[in-house]
């Protein structure tokens, strides 16, 4: 029930939500693409998508300097339930 509360918290953000739902539409995305998607700075895009990464919410892919994220693939039931309704 702990880590179900912790993924709750992690969520429980309307700028993580955006984010969540910039990378639904796009798939995958830099900091910099989502940051300007979403109307934030880079260091506070960086620090959400740090959050919603520890808790495999989305996931990174270093592609030579870039770094992408896109939606954890199996994400745990309550965070794909919320995000579908994004």
């Amino acid at each position: 029930m702990k880590d179900l509360e912790k993924i709750l918290k992690a969520l429980a953000n309307r700028r993580r939500l955006a984010i969540l739902k910039y990378l639904k539409r796009r798939g995958t995305a830099t900091v910099t693409n989502i940051a300007r998607g979403i109307k934030l700075s880079f260091r506070s895009t960086s620090k959400h998508l740090v959050i919603l990464s520890a808790f495999d919410i989305i996931e990174k892919n270093q592609q030579g300097s870039h770094v992408f994220y896109k939606l954890f693939k199996n994400q745990v039931p309550a965070a794909k339930h919320i995000i579908s309704l994004l």
